[in-house]
């Protein structure tokens, strides 16, 4: 069941994009998330990898990692990621883990996988059916312009290999 994208969800979206697109200025790969409550803006970060030199410091662990601190608490239940990409299956089972309600991506996982990351090809719907998770998944929101953000990182000159 597809499930309609508001305008929240598009503002949302736009900051998770703004985000990444700050990591992309600093040499990162294009991948932003935002986290909600309620309404409340929790956590907003863009995927620090190669500034870490930590591979799993994917945007969704970064993201989770600090709202778990802002809100004191490894449950996140009520809250919304939106991310510029579909989670790849190890930051899916970290929202599973952390109970977050909702799922909001805009690029796919297979887009990721054409620009040359090493992606499993394990989409987020197929991880809440074979996992039976409670997650909602909802794709597609603004996906053009999530697209035209792995565009801009593709033509970079500087960008690095993932």
């Amino acid at each position: 069941m597809e499930m309609k994208i508001t305008n929240t969800d598009e503002i949302c979206m736009r900051l998770a994009i703004r985000k990444a697109m700050q990591g992309v200025e600093k040499g990162q790969t294009p991948f932003g998330v935002c986290i909600t409550r309620e309404g409340n803006l929790i956590s907003c970060v863009h995927n620090i990898v190669w500034e870490s030199m930590d591979i799993t410091a994917h945007a969704e662990i970064h993201g989770i990692r600090e709202a778990c601190k802002i809100l004191n608490t490894v449950d996140l239940s009520g809250c919304v990621i939106y991310s510029t990409c579909e989670p790849c299956p190890m930051c899916f089972s970290a929202c599973h883990w952390a109970k977050i309600s909702k799922i909001i991506y805009g690029a796919h996982i297979e887009d990721a996988r054409k620009l040359g990351f090493s992606e499993l090809i394990i989409s987020n719907r197929e991880m809440k059916q074979s996992g039976n998770s409670p997650i909602e998944v909802v794709g597609d929101c603004l996906r053009e312009e999530n697209l035209e953000l792995f565009e801009y990182w593709n033509k970079r000159e500087d960008k690095r290999p993932y």
